[in-house]
C-alpha cells in the first residue's frame, strides 16, 4: 500500500530543508548515501547532524561544497545587506542566483544542460521510480528557469540547476521520497517571504522569477507572511510542483510518524520544514474538477490520442459525449475528471493535443466509496477483485482484464465467468465472519 506525506510549509521549503526532513522521517541513510556516491559529480561532501531550531531537535541535511565550488549562499549580509554592488569580500560570480537551497553560479562556473542533468541521473545508484521523480524535478526547475531567461528546456544551460548542491538535493529528495514508499504527496500552500534577494544579475524580487513561474504553471496555493526575505527556493518549489497530488488536507487523519528538517538561514520565523505521514480517515465524499471543451474540428485519431496521454498523466476519467454545436456541426464534447493539482497541466495538455480555445473548469463536490483490491483463489484460480464499501453498502467487482484472461484461456464466455468468479468471491468474502472482519 502506498503512503500519505503531508509537507507543513510554515516556513517555506529548499531542497535541503526536504532532504533533512524525510532523513527525520525515517528514510534510510544508507540507501541515500549509497545514491549520493554514486554520482559522477564532484566538489562536495554531505553531512548529516542534529540541530536544535527554536528548542526543537531537528535534522541538518548540508551540502558542503569545496571552496571552489562555494556559493556563500547562507551569508544573510550578502543576499540580504546593503544592496550597492559591492561584494562583501565575496569573490565574483558566488552570490545568490534564485535559490536559497544550492542552484547557484557554482561548480566551477560549469553550466549543466538538461542533457547533462539526464546522464547524472542514469548513472546514479537509484531505483527508477526514483530515477523518474528526479526527472520531473529537474524538468518543473528547467523549464521555469528557460522562462525566466527567454529560452527553451532543450537548449538552456541553467547554471541554477546544474549546480552540484541543487543536483545532490533533487536527487537526494527523489531518493527519500521513493525510500519511504510515498505515493500521495499533499501540501496546502507554501508560506513565502516579501522584499528583494541579491543574486549576480542584482537584485530580484520574492518570490524570485523561478519560483512565481512554478507555483503559476502547476496552481500551487501561496500564503504571504509579511517576513522580509526568501522562504521558498526554485528547489523546493519544484519538488512540489513536480510530485504534490493534493493541495488539500483530509477532513480528518492519523498521523503516523513525523520528521522535522532544518534551514540554514536565520529569519524571526524559525526555518523548520516539516513532513508527517499521514493516513486519511474513511470518507465518503471529496473535491474533484470537472474539464469540460467543446470539439467539432478535430480528427478522431487526435481525440484518442489525446485520451491516452490524459489517462496517462492522471486524469481520473475521460469521455467524450456527441453534440451538436453552432451552424449544426455534429462534434464531441470532451469532459474530464482530475484533482485541482493536476487541472492546470491536463488542461495545457489539451490545448496542445487538440484545437480548442476554450476549455471550462468547474469544481465539484462527489460522494464515492472506498476501494480496495484483493486477490481471491476460485474454482478458474486467482483473480483480482474491487471491493467499494461505504456506510450501509459493499460492493464486490472482478476487474476486468483477470476475467478476460480466464476467458482467452479456457476459450469461455466472459459473462459466465463473470458471474461465477463474483459468486465465489462474495461467498469467499461476505459470507465468513473471520474474513470480513480481516479485511
Amino acid at each position: 500500500m502506498g503512503k500519505c506525506l503531508y509537507l507543513e510549509c510554515e516556513s517555506g521549503i529548499s531542497g535541503d530543508m526536504a532532504v533533512a526532513a524525510l532523513l527525520d522521517l525515517g528514510a534510510d541513510e544508507a540507501v541515500l548515501r549509497r545514491a549520493v556516491d554514486s554520482l559522477p559529480v564532484k566538489g562536495f561532501s554531505v553531512r548529516i547532524s542534529r540541530v536544535k531550531k527554536a528548542g526543537l531537535d531537528a535534522c541538518d541535511f548540508d551540502v558542503r561544497l569545496d571552496d571552489e565550488y562555494e556559493n556563500h549562499d547562507h551569508d544573510m549580509a550578502w543576499l540580504y545587506g546593503e544592496q550597492g554592488g559591492h561584494t562583501h569580500g565575496h569573490p565574483e560570480g558566488h552570490a545568490h542566483d534564485e535559490h536559497g537551497d544550492g542552484g547557484h553560479p557554482c561548480g566551477g562556473h560549469v553550466h549543466r544542460g538538461m542533457r547533462e542533468i539526464l546522464e547524472i541521473i542514469e548513472q546514479a545508484d537509484m531505483t527508477s521510480r526514483a530515477k523518474d521523480m528526479a526527472v520531473r524535478i529537474f524538468t518543473v526547475l528547467g523549464e521555469a528557469e528557460a522562462k525566466a531567461h527567454g529560452t527553451s528546456l532543450e537548449t538552456v544551460h541553467f547554471h541554477e540547476v546544474g549546480a552540484v548542491d541543487s543536483i545532490v538535493d533533487i536527487l537526494s529528495a527523489a531518493v527519500c521520497i521513493d525510500n519511504l514508499g510515498v505515493t500521495e504527496l499533499i501540501v496546502p500552500y507554501l508560506c513565502e517571504g516579501q522584499g528583494s534577494i541579491r543574486c549576480q544579475h542584482g537584485l530580484l524580487p520574492v518570490p524570485v522569477p523561478a519560483v512565481a513561474n512554478i507555483v503559476q504553471a502547476y496552481g500551487i496555493p501561496i500564503r504571504p507572511t509579511g517576513i522580509r526575505g526568501e522562504l521558498v527556493t526554485p528547489t523546493g518549489a519544484a519538488i512540489v510542483g513536480a510530485l504534490c497530488t493534493e493541495w488539500r488536507l483530509p477532513e480528518s487523519y492519523r498521523i503516523l510518524a513525523v520528521g522535522l528538517g532544518a534551514g540554514k538561514r536565520e529569519y524571526e520565523r524559525p526555518g523548520i520544514l516539516r513532513a508527517m505521514m499521514i493516513e486519511p480517515s474513511r470518507r465518503s465524499a471529496d473535491t474533484v474538477y470537472k474539464l469540460e471543451s467543446n470539439i467539432d474540428d478535430c480528427t478522431g485519431e487526435s481525440l484518442g490520442y489525446v485520451m491516452e496521454r490524459l489517462f496517462a498523466a492522471g486524469a481520473r476519467d475521460v469521455h467524450y459525449t456527441p453534440v451538436y454545436m453552432k451552424k449544426n456541426r455534429p462534434g464531441y464534447q470532451l469532459n474530464v475528471v482530475c484533482d485541482g493539482a493536476k487541472a492546470g497541466e491536463l488542461e495545457q495538455m489539451i490545448f496542445q493535443e487538440t484545437t480548442t480555445i476554450g476549455i471550462r473548469r468547474i469544481r465539484t463536490e462527489r460522494a464515492v466509496l472506498e476501494r480496495e483490491g484483493r486477490t481471491v483463489a476460485t474454482s478458474f484460480g486467482d483473480i483480482d477483485v474491487k471491493i467499494c464499501s461505504g456506510p450501509g453498502v459493499t460492493k464486490l467487482y472482478p476487474e476486468y482484464e483477470s476475467v478476460a484472461a480466464i476467458c482467452r484461456r479456457e476459450n469461455l464466455p466472459f459473462d459466465r465467468v463473470y458471474m461465477t468468479v463474483r459468486s465465489e468471491c462474495e461467498a469467499k468474502l461476505f459470507s465468513c465472519p473471520g474474513e470480513k472482519q480481516g479485511r
